[in-house]
C-alpha cells in the first residue's frame, strides 16, 4: 500500500496539472459516475494520510483511497486506457486511476469529517502530534503497531515505521504507555523530515551518510520501492551499523523488521 508521501505527491501533481482549470472527467471502465463532474473546474488536490481528495468548483469532492493495488498515473492524453476507473484530462495530460480501494463523490462536509477523524499527518502544516501521543500513552500495544494506526500518524506505513524506530534505536515491541513525550517528539520530528524528503525525491531514503553504500563500500540497494534503508525487507541480512542479522516477525498482520542488537531502547537518546 502506498505510504503518505505518494498521496501527497499525487495531490500536488493534480493541482499543478489541472488546478483552477476546466477538465474532462470520465470513467472508461464505467464503475464511477462522472456525469456531473465532466467539464467542471478542478480546484485542487489535497491529501491527509492515505486519503486523496480532489476538490471541484461544483462543491463536489472525489475521495480516493488507493488501497493495496490502486494506481493513479499521469500519462499522455493518447495513451491506452485499459481498465481505468477514473480519467481526468485537459486534452493534453491525463491522470488515470486504476484498481483503487474506493473512489467516490462526497460533499465538503463529508471531507471535513474524514480530516477530523484522521490522525496527525507529518506532511501537513496543521498537524498536531499531541493527538497521536494521546493514543500512544494510553495503549499497551507495541509502538510498532501504534505507528501503523492512522489515528496516531496518518500516512505512516510499514517502511517509515520500521526505519524511524531503527534510526532512534527503539525496541519496536515497547508498549506505547512506556513511550515518553520527548521520545514521541523525536519520532515525530524525524518522520516529518523523512517523509518530506520522500515527497521531494519520490523515494524513501532513511540511511545516514555514514552508512551509505559509498561510505561503507557496499552495493546500492535494489528494490522496487527504491532508496536506502536500514532494516525494511532486509531480514537475515547484516545490520548496516552492527552486523547483526536483521530479524522479522509478523505483527498485526504486517511484516516487522528490526535489529535485535541496535534496537534495545524504550526512550530516544539525548542529543
Amino acid at each position: 500500500m502506498p505510504e503518505g508521501h505518494v498521496i501527497h505527491r499525487l495531490a500536488s501533481a493534480l493541482t499543478d496539472s489541472f488546478g483552477s482549470r476546466q477538465v474532462s472527467v470520465t470513467s472508461p471502465q464505467g464503475r464511477f459516475d462522472a456525469g456531473r463532474l465532466d467539464g467542471a473546474v478542478l480546484e485542487r488536490g489535497e491529501a491527509v494520510g492515505k486519503h486523496l481528495f480532489i476538490d471541484f468548483a461544483t462543491g463536489d469532492v472525489v475521495h480516493i483511497h488507493l488501497g493495496l493495488i490502486g494506481k493513479f498515473q499521469f500519462t499522455d492524453f493518447d495513451a491506452p486506457w485499459g481498465q481505468v476507473r477514473l480519467r481526468i484530462t485537459d486534452g493534453v495530460t491525463a491522470a488515470d486511476l486504476r484498481g483503487p480501494q474506493w473512489c467516490r463523490i462526497i460533499t465538503q462536509d463529508e471531507k471535513e469529517a474524514v480530516l477530523a477523524t484522521s490522525g496527525p499527518d507529518p506532511l501537513r502544516a496543521d498537524a498536531d502530534p499531541q493527538r497521536g501521543f494521546e493514543r500512544i500513552r494510553r495503549s499497551g500495544k507495541p509502538i510498532a503497531a501504534l505507528l501503523m494506526d492512522q489515528r496516531v500518524a496518518a500516512g505512516v506505513g510499514n517502511i517509515f515505521r520500521a526505519e524511524v524506530l531503527f534510526r532512534h534505536r527503539l525496541n519496536p515491541l515497547t508498549p506505547g504507555r512506556d513511550i515518553d513525550r520527548r521520545t514521541w517528539q523525536v519520532i515525530w520530528d524525524d518522520l516529518v523530515e523523512l517523509m518530506a524528503y520522500a515527497v521531494e525525491h519520490g523515494r524513501i531514503d532513511t540511511v545516514r551518510e555514514e552508512h551509505s553504500p559509498e561510505a561503507q563500500g557496499r552495493p546500492a540497494r535494489v528494490d522496487r520501492h527504491g532508496g536506502e534503508v536500514y532494516v525494511y525487507r532486509r531480514a537475515d541480512l547484516p545490520c548496516h551499523v552492527c552486523g547483526t542479522p536483521v530479524r522479522t516477525t509478523t505483527l498485526e498482520g504486517r511484516n516487522l523488521y528490526w535489529c535485535p542488537r541496535c534496537q534495545r531502547r524504550s526512550k530516544a537518546a539525548r542529543g
